[in-house]
């Protein structure tokens, strides 16, 4: 028996039939399980140190606060977590966008007293912090831009240059965000690969990296590697709103920390787009 089928059986409860190997590894083996009883699950399996308890935490998280379909957790522990089995492998179509728009605004009526959430979670595997804060500004600047800019730094991912120039704009972030009504639940890693789909629906959101946020941060991924486009955002805005600016300006300004985030992950390809962001800014 390969070794990874005693730890999925110990998992699980029962014998494995066969595994598959799914997309979405990069920071650790995915498979798609199939059992002796007939029942599928996709199992992850940490090629190192693991997040996975704070991943099912934030699964749990969103099971329990909100109607997005996320998968259940079968099973959760440092080498392994056993999730449900959600159906996909459709394309996200002008239907399917307009699903994900239906929740998406549901997900963000959700709200909370203050920015953040009660513990700190991850964004892939780096580590996110959740501090709550009264003012979403302060939040973002301080536990999103800011920490995500200072860690990459200390890796030498960016260099002094640049993180001054990240300062810069930090230091007048109020020029150019607003304050929101209220804050909202996010799933916070909206690209097309955490988003399931089939024959025009969405069936699950996975990979989360939750916290109460200004809403807009999650519009802004979803256009970053052009995950959602008018379908999506023409349903969000029928029934959220979107305030004016939002494209002209805060969406690039958001989109920021999930640049930094593949700065860190993936290397230095992503510099230049922050520092094209900056540029635009006049920074």
């Amino acid at each position: 028996m390969p070794p990874a089928n005693a730890v999925i059986e110990a998992a699980g409860g029962k014998p494995v039939r066969r595994t598959g190997a799914l997309s979405g590894g990069c920071i650790s083996d995915v498979l798609l399980v199939e059992f002796a009883d007939g029942s599928r699950a996709v199992a992850k399996l940490a090629q190192g140190p693991s997040t996975f308890l704070t991943e099912a935490w934030m699964l749990g998280y969103l099971k329990s606060h909100s109607a997005l379909p996320v998968p259940a957790v079968l099973h959760a522990a440092e080498n392994i977590l056993l999730l449900e089995y959600l159906e996909s492998g459709g394309a996200l179509d002008a239907r399917a966008q307009k699903h994900a728009g239906d929740l998406l605004a549901a997900l963000h009526e959700i709200t909370a007293p203050d920015y953040g959430l009660e513990r700190d979670t991850v964004i892939g595997s780096l580590h996110q912090p959740n501090a709550r804060t009264k003012s979403w500004i302060e939040f973002f600047r301080d536990r999103r831009l800011m920490h995500m800019a200072r860690a990459a730094l200390d890796e030498t991912a960016i260099d002094a240059r640049l993180m001054s120039r990240i300062e810069s704009l930090a230091a007048r972030l109020d020029e150019f965000l607003l304050e929101p009504a209220k804050p909202s639940l996010i799933h916070g890693d909206m690209w097309g690969g955490n988003v399931l789909a089939k024959d025009g629906r969405i069936t699950g959101f996975v990979d989360p990296a939750i916290y109460y946020a200004d809403a807009e941060i999650e519009l802004a991924f979803s256009t970053l590697f052009s995950t959602f486009g008018d379908p999506f955002f023409a349903r969000y805005r029928e029934l959220r709103g979107i305030r004016d600016g939002f494209f002209e300006t805060r969406l690039d300004i958001y989109n920021l920390y999930p640049l930094l985030v593949h700065v860190r992950l993936f290397g230095g390809g992503y510099v230049g787009s922050v520092e094209a962001t900056l540029a635009r800014f006049g920074f």
